[in-house]
């Protein structure tokens, strides 16, 4: 019974999160704003993708940012330093954040004057990929350093994503990287996948990047 009553419960959360999301879609399809969900581990380069994103696009698009964090406001300051509207979610120590959390996010961002808004998920490859955001797309980071086989690792991610962006392309000669080995990986857990190599550093792969945002977005 106990087994019952949990995967009831669980359920029940799931559904509750579920009806709040498609609300928040909708709501922001009337606004013609687009919320993406930006998930991968800590250190891959969310944040400075997102800089790089807001230093490109910032002229053509209104652009905020909800950043999700356990503790700490340093990405979101350095967020609003690069020229975007920026709130910071604290969690508490959960390792994901929910529809309900992004909906207090777009609230305190009073997001119905922007065109683009970036959720930046929890640094994990694991949580933040079971719930709905309330997004219209969601991205995977896997940087360079972090090797090839994380497809293999954490498969759950890769097939629920619309996108791959291969971060810190620029350093690849200097570590065991086989790009090729990558694509398959991940086209073979997600073939309607698109994989986009970048470095945020050197500009490599963002006009792609962009293109791709403005393309979902309506503007291309």
């Amino acid at each position: 019974m106990d087994g019952l009553k949990v995967f009831t419960v669980k359920k029940g959360l799931q559904e509750d999160n579920r009806l709040v999301a498609d609300a928040m879609r909708a709501d922001m399809h009337r606004n013609k704003t687009f919320l993406v969900n930006i998930m991968s581990s800590p250190g891959s380069g969310k944040t400075q993708t997102i800089i790089s994103t807001i230093k490109g696009l910032g002229a053509k698009l209104r652009i905020g940012v909800i950043e999700a964090d356990i503790a700490s406001d340093v990405d979101a300051r350095a967020v609003q330093e690069a020229g975007a509207r920026s709130v910071q979610l604290h969690t508490n120590g959960l390792c994901h954040v929910d529809a309900t959390m992004v909906k207090a996010g777009l609230d305190a961002l009073e997001y119905r004057d922007l065109d683009l808004i970036f959720l930046e998920n929890i640094g994990n490859l694991i949580c933040p990929a079971g719930y709905d955001t309330g997004a219209m797309r969601n991205v995977a980071i896997l940087s360079v350093p972090e090797g090839d086989d994380k497809p293999l690792k954490y498969p759950g991610i890769f097939t629920k994503v619309d996108v791959l962006l291969i971060s810190k392309v620029d350093v690849a000669p200097f570590f065991d990287f086989d790009m090729l080995l990558l694509e398959q990986s991940v086209l073979r857990l997600n073939p309607d996948i698109k994989i986009i190599p970048i470095s945020a550093t050197t500009g490599q792969g963002m006009d792609l990047w962009f293109a791709w945002l403005n393309s979902e977005m309506g503007r291309g």
